[in-house]
């Protein structure tokens, strides 16, 4: 297109923006207009992608990081030809493809679900490090993000990130309009404060007049010939553009038009212009995967070692039998243990640094382009990166999250460093599995089994060593159980994961001892959970007792309880878990105090059977 074509296209990504709004009722089209002409001059000139074919190769990958702004991104749709213009209209209705925010679950040509702002940007890094290193593609990462957003530390682990990898295949478009939901943004239209920001983290700033669309095309064009280094183009605009009932006024945010049909007359009324969006550059297929035999570490009965570190050994051996694996870390792989896959597959595992949110994120852009992440820290630091983990489900990202150093199993490191909410955060994210393996056996086949899985999948584990419960032959479903210890004489049902099942195991010997046999439950996964097993040990036994390093919330407990509210009785359930605020001890001193070893399981069930036997 000619300028004044592009101005035109621009002009009708507005009316459109309005129109979709005004048909909902609802929506954000003052953020959609501000940001037209940046659209439109990506979409005409810049911009290569098949719609036909959005899981090509060499596409480009585009993201829209306000996704509030969703309405200018269906209006390009329109304008490609993706979606018409009766679908437009369904804008946010129920059922409609087009959410109040774009999802990959809805829509095959978005990336990734924004809507959380400043996350966008960081996923948009895992994508363009992951063309860059990985897929080895020339595919360029455009990512548009609102100036508000800037005011996100997520914002700025991605942007030191991405100059520190040299991620020239990646553009930040700023839409610098000035205002945010409430009134102005911290640094309103100051477009050289956020130059020198960026300019810090080692990115080429482009600072240029978001409303006109020859120097937008000219600054584009800067960026894809910027080698070494990311550019962020800085566009000045005004919110609202074009109405000037509503133009660079506050007050107006999420809000359709007062008067749509008048704003649209405004704007030269509606048009139906259609771009031939350039076609992607030839391409070799995604990635090869290799596959090999897989080959896991196997441990012997008697010895003994850390889950982590049968982790970091399966997670090697699996990177060997399949090329299609990744491992990241926070700074902390000599701990988590993935120093073992990265010593032996260098060039596909990722450091991220002390910086978990683009940890996740950077998960998150890689399993876009089709890659099976693995992404490690201290289970506790997982809990920064909370928000991310949540906006991955509702994306339908398949992530894989280890979380070591869980519990107060860690000793004398103290509470600031134990993971003691992590399995209730992640049993609260929509289609997770949650795993918490005892056993280096079972945990070298659960890391296997995470791969095939949906989803956000989570395996805790732990910093001691622990005995071998398990022959390395041993098969673990992801929703079963083990039972290591039954009798038709069970007075009770002990329900351990992780460093408690060798307590649970110690206190059954020690209640056998009394003439009170014990059956024990190793839950090693906490979710799905095994309904069936524990509602035969409760129909068998009578009362479970469940043990946990843990809080009380949301963890083992609440999930085995969760296996009997479907009306059935609830048995008698009596809930160990750590209740107090642990300091520096050494492990066993610390599950001591916790009331969560072998000594406090005896005693509860001692109480839980004389309690039967008053009844």
């Amino acid at each position: 297109m000619n300028t004044a074509e592009l101005v035109e296209l621009a002009q009708q990504l507005r009316v459109d923006s309005v129109r979709a709004a005004a048909a909902a009722e609802s929506g954000h089209p003052t953020s959609s207009m501000s940001a037209a002409e940046l659209m439109a001059v990506l979409l005409d000139r810049h911009l290569r992608y098949d719609f036909e074919r959005p899981a090509h190769p060499a596409n480009d990958r585009f993201v829209l990081s306000k996704g509030h702004a969703s309405p200018l991104l269906y209006a390009a749709y329109k304008a490609a030809g993706a979606v018409d213009d009766a679908e437009l209209l369904t804008f946010r209705r129920l059922g409609s493809h087009l959410e109040g925010h774009p999802t990959p679950r809805r829509l095959p040509w978005v990336e990734t679900a924004t809507g959380s702002l400043g996350q966008g940007l960081p996923v948009g890094v895992g994508i363009a490090l992951a063309g860059k290193r990985l897929d080895r593609a020339v595919f360029r990462v455009w990512v548009l993000c609102g100036d508000s957003e800037l005011a996100e530390g997520s914002i700025w682990e991605a942007a030191e990130h991405a100059g520190y990898e040299h991620l020239d295949n990646l553009t930040a478009i700023v839409d610098v309009n000035r205002l945010g939901q409430r009134g102005p943004t911290r640094h309103g239209h100051d477009l050289d404060a956020y130059a020198r920001r960026f300019a810090a983290f080692g990115w080429h700033p482009v600072e240029v007049d978001g409303h006109d669309v020859d120097a937008v095309d000219r600054a584009y064009s800067e960026a894809e010939s910027t080698t070494g280094q990311p550019t962020v183009i800085l566009a000045r605009t005004l919110k609202g553009k074009g109405v000037a009932s509503v133009q660079d006024r506050e007050g107006l945010h999420g809000k359709p038009l007062p008067d749509p049909e008048e704003a649209v007359a405004e704007l030269g009324g509606v048009r139906d212009l259609r771009v031939r969006v350039q076609e992607p550059f030839t391409s070799r297929m995604l990635h090869s995967v290799p596959t090999e035999s897989l080959e896991l570490p196997r441990y012997d009965k008697g010895e003994k070692a850390a889950t982590r570190d049968a982790f970091g050994r399966a997670l090697a051996a699996l990177g060997t039998a399949r090329g299609d694996i990744v491992a990241l870390d926070g700074e902390v792989g000599d701990s988590t243990r993935t120093e073992f896959f990265a010593k032996e597959h260098p060039d596909r595992f990722f450091e991220c640094y002390i910086a978990e949110q683009q940890l996740v994120a950077t998960a998150v852009g890689m399993a876009a382009r089709g890659w099976v992440p693995y992404a490690s820290t201290f289970a506790a630091f997982l809990t920064r990166a909370h928000d991310f983990i949540r906006m991955a489900s509702i994306g339908g990202a398949g992530i894989n999250l280890v979380g070591s150093h869980a519990g107060v199993a860690i000793g004398q490191d103290g509470p600031s460093q134990m993971g003691l909410e992590d399995l209730a955060m992640f049993r609260a994210v929509y289609g997770s599995a949650v795993l918490y393996p005892c056993d280096p056996n079972q945990t070298a086949k659960l890391v296997a089994a995470m791969a095939g899985l949906d989803g956000i999948r989570y395996l805790r584990t732990s910093r001691g060593a622990g005995p071998v419960l398990y022959g390395p032959d041993e098969e673990f479903t992801v929703g079963g159980s083990k039972v290591l210890r039954s009798s038709p004489e069970d007075r009770l049902t002990v329900v351990a994961a992780g460093v408690t099942v060798p307590e649970a195991l110690a206190a059954a010997d020690t209640l056998a001892g009394e003439d009170i046999p014990v059956r024990v439950i190793d839950l090693y996964s906490v979710k799905p959970v095994d309904r069936h097993t524990l509602r035969r040990a409760a129909e068998e036994t009578g009362a479970l007792v469940t043990v946990e390093d843990h809080r009380q919330e949301g963890g083992l407990g609440d999930a085995v309880l969760d296996a009997f509210l479907d009306g059935r009785p609830v048995p008698r359930l009596v809930r160990l878990a750590v209740r107090t605020m642990p300091g520096s001890a050494a492990p066993d001193e610390q599950l001591h105090a916790a009331g969560i070893d072998a000594m406090a399981i005896a005693a509860t069930g001692r109480l839980l059977v004389e309690e039967a036997v008053a009844l």
